[in-house]
């Protein structure tokens, strides 16, 4: 060719997949993407938005992705993003929902719903967490119990997808608009040798070979390149703007941490000043405690004392009593004695009368 082509760009993702004349291109998507989830392979479809090429000439906000319902009046919407914007989940699983709202039409019952499906190519990462590249959300509970079997929303993550040998049409699509713009028409590999394969190469041409359409694909380019930067500012800004309320939110922390800190210090000095305090208490307790019981010692030796005092002036009383009672007898044997002498006496003295 002579200028590469990346089939990811939107305007010619969309010709590929959305111009009328590559309607078996869109049939053949659909039923690659889907293989296994469709009761019977897709025969015939309308693209509800086709492509025209005058709608990239000079509006960079073209609609561009791809809608579609087939012969069962089953609805698809085809869309690639090669943006991870902030809110990129939130906007797919809203054009899911506005997909399948859109086909009751006033007076309709819900008996009309048909399964709607959402395929989305995604040229960045948007599920880090996990290695696979293909993802398929169904409504179903926790124990994958679907409430109603109305199709889902396909998620493609081209930067996950490596395909080393194609076994699957869905693995050539894939592998398709992972390596397009590597590709020389002069010398395809072999599995870009299929009907499909070569009509999509031509779409790839002919934005290659006619300058028109070159021209709108680099303006697309470029459009996708200033979306790219604007992107990038934009993350850079909500980075830094992260990182200053991170660090205002970890001084705060800190502060928190320092002022609680201080409260815990001021605690254990109003503990440790209390403990002092009731150290002092006791020993004040103790010394009164010590004096009380040296009072009670002394009181107890003054009461020894008059006991020995009370115990002496007894025997002293009992001394006296023994002597007075002891003087009492000697006057009595001395009067006695007297007596006895003066009797004696008389005797005597009436003696000496007789005689």
């Amino acid at each position: 060719m002579k200028h590469p082509i990346d089939p990811k760009v939107d305007c010619v993702f969309k010709a590929l997949l959305g111009a009328e004349h590559n309607r078996r291109l869109l049939i053949h998507f659909l039923n690659a993407m889907l293989s296994g989830e469709l009761p019977a392979p897709i025969t015939e479809v309308t693209i509800l938005n086709p492509y025209h090429e005058r709608e990239f000439r000079s509006d960079k906000l073209s609609i561009v992705d791809v809608k579609a319902q087939d012969q069962a009046r089953r609805l698809y919407q085809i869309e690639i993003q090669l943006l991870n914007l902030p809110d990129l989940p939130g906007r797919i699983v809203y054009g899911w929902a506005n997909l399948y709202r859109s086909q009751l039409k006033k007076g309709d019952g819900y008996d009309q719903l048909q399964p709607a499906y959402s395929i989305w190519l995604l040229g960045e990462t948007l599920r880090p967490e996990v290695t696979e590249g293909l993802h398929r959300f169904r409504l179903q509970d926790e124990q994958r119990r679907s409430l109603v079997a109305h199709g889902g929303i396909w998620l493609v993550e081209l930067s996950k997808v490596t395909v080393a040998t194609v076994h699957t049409e869905q693995e050539r699509w894939l592998k398709f608009f992972v390596e397009g713009e590597r590709l020389d028409e002069a010398q395809l590999p072999e599995w870009m040798q299929t009907a499909e394969m070569q009509q999509a190469m031509s779409t790839l041409q002919g934005f290659s070979e006619q300058e028109r359409a070159y021209h709108r694909y680099q303006a697309r380019q470029d459009y996708l390149r200033q979306q790219k930067s604007i992107e990038n500012y934009m993350r850079a800004i909500r980075a830094e703007a992260e990182q200053a309320r991170a660090e205002k939110e970890q001084a705060r922390a800190a502060e928190e941490q320092a002022r609680a800190a201080e409260e815990q210090a001021r605690a254990e000095k109003e503990q440790a000043r209390a403990a002092e305090e009731q150290a002092r208490a006791a020993e004040e307790q103790a010394r009164a405690a010590e004096e009380q019981a040296r009072a009670a010692e002394e009181q107890a030796r003054a009461a020894e004392e008059q006991a020995r005092a009370a115990e002496e002036q007894a025997r002293v009383a009992e001394a006296r009593e023994r002597a007075e009672k002891e003087q009492a007898q000697a006057a009595e044997a001395r009067e006695r004695a007297e007596k006895e002498a003066a009797l004696a006496e008389i005797a005597r003295l009436k003696a000496l009368l007789r005689n």
